[in-house]
């Protein structure tokens, strides 16, 4: 099965996006241990945060240029 771009772009997306909860998930789980290692959560925090940036510019690379 060949996918056109805008299919392998809305593919990526759904990808990042289980990928964004994944991390939301265990960021949450780190932050109620009793002695959270802070440096992982933090790392694991601007991974999230890139990773919402990358959904965010391909969601916008779907939307046609309108001509001005």
């Amino acid at each position: 099965m060949i996918l056109n771009q805008n299919e392998q772009i809305e593919f990526k997306i759904i990808e990042l996006n289980q990928e964004h909860q994944d991390l939301h998930y265990i960021i949450d789980h780190l932050s109620i241990e009793v002695n959270p290692d802070q440096i992982r959560i933090r790392r694991l925090k601007k991974r999230r945060l890139y990773v919402k940036d990358q959904i965010e510019h391909l969601k916008s690379s779907l939307i046609p240029d309108i001509d001005a």
